[in-house]
């Protein structure tokens, strides 16, 4: 129907993006998803730093649920996103498993001035690393570095339940009773709780050793749990968090970066695990000549290069 100015009457709806340009489909993606996959952070991240009034889409400040096009124009903190942090979608990422030490925090910073273990792993060059899961200051164990949102959103999002294998060192021997009630579950201040698996592993003296899993990364839920059955862990050590599982051959506080095959093999079984993490997890292994060696820092020296003992010593700086 024609309007005042004889004119054809317009909806007042805007048309989308992608129905624009003579009918052609331009691809469209969360706003939250493009800029984790920028290297920004995680998505869950991404979602706070896009509710903060911060992000801009072509010019005016986006919303929560906002979609994004190729050509749109991202702003963040009046800062444009650079080409450089667009293209890390394109390329493969970057992945490192830490044998992470008690006795380091997971975080940039600490009023304390306690040890980071972003101290401890590889220069990039580009984009910066996102600690996947984090480990308690007296925490052992496998620590997950990508420079992914994407990775880190598909291994910490509850939605997934991604596997979190555990070594646990507890004072004294579970009893058959104590051990139904943490299988079948119990309650916490913050929800109930059990562990998918829990396997005794022996022990001397008054230490026993137990193979624990759970499904989410509620804070410091392994030792809640014990200590709902009476139980004081001595030690935690995270063994496999999703598809991967902690090289023995990684000593603590080494490092170690996965090779392209690895890294491929890593993204296939996340994406082909199913949500809910009804499928057995079998860790991603590659042959032991593909692997790299993984060093210490030394404070005070370059981050990206070290070897092992018995081989000549190379640079493994991040590209």
């Amino acid at each position: 129907m024609p309007d005042d100015r004889g004119g054809p009457r317009s909806s007042g709806i805007r048309p989308r993006r992608s129905e624009v340009a003579g009918g052609s489909v331009a691809p469209t993606v969360k706003l939250q998803k493009r800029l984790a996959e920028a290297g920004l952070g995680s998505r869950r991240a991404m979602e706070e730093l896009i509710q903060s009034g911060q992000v801009s889409v072509n010019g005016r400040v986006a919303k929560l649920g906002a979609r994004v096009a190729g050509g749109d124009r991202i702003t963040v903190g009046g800062k444009p996103i650079d080409r450089e942090r667009r293209a890390v979608a394109a390329r493969l990422p970057r992945i490192v498993l830490y044998h992470k030490p008690e006795g380091e925090i997971v975080s940039r910073s600490d009023p304390e001035g306690r040890p980071s273990v972003f101290d401890r792993v590889p220069i990039v060059k580009r984009g910066r690393w996102l600690a996947v899961g984090r480990l308690d200051f007296n925490t052992c164990g496998l620590l997950i570095f990508t420079d992914s949102g994407e990775i880190a959103n598909r291994l910490t999002h509850p939605r997934f339940q991604a596997r979190r294998d555990y070594a646990v060192r507890v004072v004294g021997e579970l009893s058959a009773e104590q051990l139904h009630k943490l299988r079948a579950g119990v309650q916490l201040d913050d929800g109930p709780a059990h562990f998918e698996i829990l396997e005794p592993q022996g022990g001397e003296g008054t230490n026993r050793w137990y193979r624990v899993r759970v499904r989410e990364g509620r804070n410091r839920l392994v030792r809640r749990l014990f200590a709902a059955a009476g139980c004081t862990v001595s030690r935690l050590m995270r063994t496999g968090f999703g598809p991967f599982d902690l090289p023995p051959r990684v000593k603590r506080g080494h490092w170690l970066r996965l090779e392209s095959a690895e890294v491929k093999e890593a993204l296939s079984r996340l994406e082909s695990e199913p949500t809910g993490g009804t499928a057995r997890s079998r860790p991603v292994r590659a042959p032991r000549a593909a692997r790299p060696s993984a060093v210490p820092h030394a404070r005070g020296a370059d981050r990206g290069e070290g070897a092992a003992r018995h081989r000549p010593r190379r640079r493994f700086r991040a590209k």
